[in-house]
């Protein structure tokens, strides 16, 4: 073999070497990029999905605040509402009442209450007082000599008051009084609108 193809061979065998190695550098160049690539692939989606996750949530957050004004709204309307028809239910009832007064019925309440008053008082003295709209009815209750039947000063919409001194009694039957307690303690019986049971 000459110098010269000796220097041919040896060229041959650097170059393919070369080739070889820059190949070798090349594929691990390559594949470094690409596992460079895949990573921050996964980091872009991994944030893209964390962000997605806190919008998400801060639409869920500005979704309840919005809903939670509107339900306390809706529940101020609700009991707005209610009063409205609580207040035209008692004045149905007012209306009720002052028809019933004109009745025989309402003379016999007054009877068996003034009676039942009586019956409390057993020997002792009692005042008992009629509303000044019923004075006229005054003359139809029967009272023993023991109790002291009069037309009170102030009106208290029908029924009775007594007074049994001795014992510091006081008996209310008044129909004032008991329009009040009814309006206190009423309560609409009906499903809430945002569920459960609303009795206000």
């Amino acid at each position: 073999m000459t110098t010269e193809e000796k220097l041919q061979h040896f060229l041959e065998f650097c170059m393919e070497d070369a080739r070889s190695r820059s190949a070798k550098m090349l594929d691990e160049y390559t594949a470094a990029l690409e596992e460079a690539f895949t990573e921050h692939q996964q980091n872009a989606i991994r944030r893209a999905e964390q962000q997605v996750e806190l919008e998400k949530k801060q639409i869920e957050r500005e979704t309840n605040k919005k809903l939670s004004l509107e339900q306390i709204n809706i529940r101020r309307e609700f009991g707005k509402k209610q009063d409205e028809l609580k207040e035209k239910l008692f004045q149905e009832l007012l209306d009720r009442l002052t028809e019933y007064r004109k009745t025989p019925e309402y003379k016999a309440l007054l009877n068996n209450q003034a009676r039942k008053a009586l019956e409390l008082a057993d020997k002792d003295f009692i005042t008992i007082y009629i509303d000044p709209q019923d004075e006229e009815k005054l003359k139809d209750l029967s009272i023993p000599q023991s109790a002291e039947l009069l037309v009170s000063e102030y009106s208290f919409m029908g029924g009775i008051r007594a007074v049994i001194p001795s014992r510091h009694i006081l008996i209310d039957n008044s129909f004032q009084t008991k329009l009040s307690e009814a309006k206190r303690d009423f309560r609409f019986d009906i499903k809430d609108i945002m569920g459960g049971e609303a009795n206000d």
